[in-house]
């Protein structure tokens, strides 16, 4: 078992509050991303975990048993550092059984441990090589199987992927991965990469300024943001933004601002009556705007095309939408060039909208 609760955790440094009424349940065997910009108290909640910060609030339990005045050695938990962390005058054998031998755990089973996880891992033939004959890959490797060795009940990453180049990011993303799957253990991984939080984790728990913003599967979060917040760190690039007005206009509710006014379907007008005659944020993502051929003007918007991104599969399509800027994603079959005028078409079933005083989503 691994099942991980925190509940109204903080941490302070000082009148500094870095973490705030943190409240979170991980399941036994789930993989969790904790997902932010910096500063937003990822990583520190992830030290309060691994008990090498103490929290100045809340409390923190792992399958019942409250944490918060066991030792960090003590708590079954393993953690995986950005900077690998390895002693570079031994080999990976010797790294690999370090943390064993100070528990004194016998020679034999040492040996037994570091070579079942060098096997997962792929590194039997590193085994008496020293950290500085290693890629970065096989550093990260062996930082994991440093972990692996002790069979903890709980797996914490931070930001192990960072000092890798992007192709080695991925195939290292994808080699976590498999690891969860055939061990199978409660895993809390820290990131501010949305790529690998939306590709890795079973939930992803967004934070800022100290405090969780939402928590949901990759999907919901992107497809049902709680806040401006959410939905602009989401997805890349990033969901257009635009004030607007809810107006009616011949029995129906519309989205109204500089250069588009765009008609809701009845089922999701129902969900903006309260802010007719309101100005809100209107929300779009560049995925969601369709190069348009025809049909009705005011369900269209006109854009003039200031720069085309060829990103291989799609083009990128950054736009002026009356001074404001608009960014569209499109097909790569798509002939646009810099100083068109193009007309997009908004999916009705996509549209978003936030309050533009608390910035809580309302559609």
């Amino acid at each position: 078992m691994g099942e991980l609760v925190l509940k109204d955790l903080g941490k302070k440094f000082g009148e500094v509050t870095a973490v705030k009424d943190v409240n979170l349940t991980i399941h036994d065997g789930e993989f969790v991303v904790l997902l932010g910009p910096s500063g937003c108290g990822k990583t520190t909640t992830l030290r309060l975990i691994a008990g090498l910060e103490e929290a100045t609030g809340g409390d923190i339990y792992l399958d019942g048993r409250r944490l918060n005045d066991v030792l960090p050695r003590d708590r079954d938990i393993a953690m995986v550092f950005q900077n690998y962390a390895l002693y570079p005058h031994m080999t990976v054998y010797k790294n690999m059984a370090f943390g064993l031998k100070l528990r004194r755990f016998p020679r034999r089973e040492i040996d037994q441990r570091v070579k079942h996880a060098a096997d997962i891992l792929g590194i039997e033939h590193l085994l008496h090589r020293y950290p500085r004959q290693l890629s970065g890959g096989q550093r990260q490797r062996v930082a994991v199987g440093r972990a692996i060795v002790r069979n903890p009940r709980v797996f914490l990453f931070d930001e192990p992927l960072s000092n890798l180049d992007a192709k080695l990011r991925v195939q290292t993303r994808v080699e976590l991965l498999k690891l969860h799957r055939q061990l199978a253990a409660t895993s809390v991984y820290v990131t501010h990469d949305q790529v690998e939080a939306m590709t890795m984790g079973d939930r992803i728990v967004i934070m800022l300024d100290g405090t969780v913003q939402q928590v949901g599967p990759p999907m919901e979060v992107y497809q049902k943001p709680a806040n401006q917040f959410v939905a602009g760190f989401i997805g890349s690039p990033s969901m257009n933004f635009l004030p607007a007005r809810v107006r009616a206009s011949e029995g129906r509710l519309r989205l109204e601002g500089k250069g588009f006014r765009i008609p809701l379907p009845a089922e999701r007008a129902r969900e903006l009556e309260s802010f007719r005659d309101r100005e809100v944020t209107f929300g779009i993502r560049p995925e969601d705007l369709i190069l348009h051929t025809g049909g009705q003007e005011g369900n269209s918007i006109k854009a003039l095309v200031e720069i085309v991104e060829p990103v291989g599969s799609d083009i990128f399509l950054d736009l002026n939408l009356e001074g404001a800027p608009l960014t569209a994603r499109v097909e790569a079959s798509a002939r646009v060039k810099r100083g068109q005028e193009v007309t997009l078409a908004p999916n009705p079933a996509r549209l978003h909208a936030f309050d533009p005083e608390t910035g809580d989503a309302i559609l």
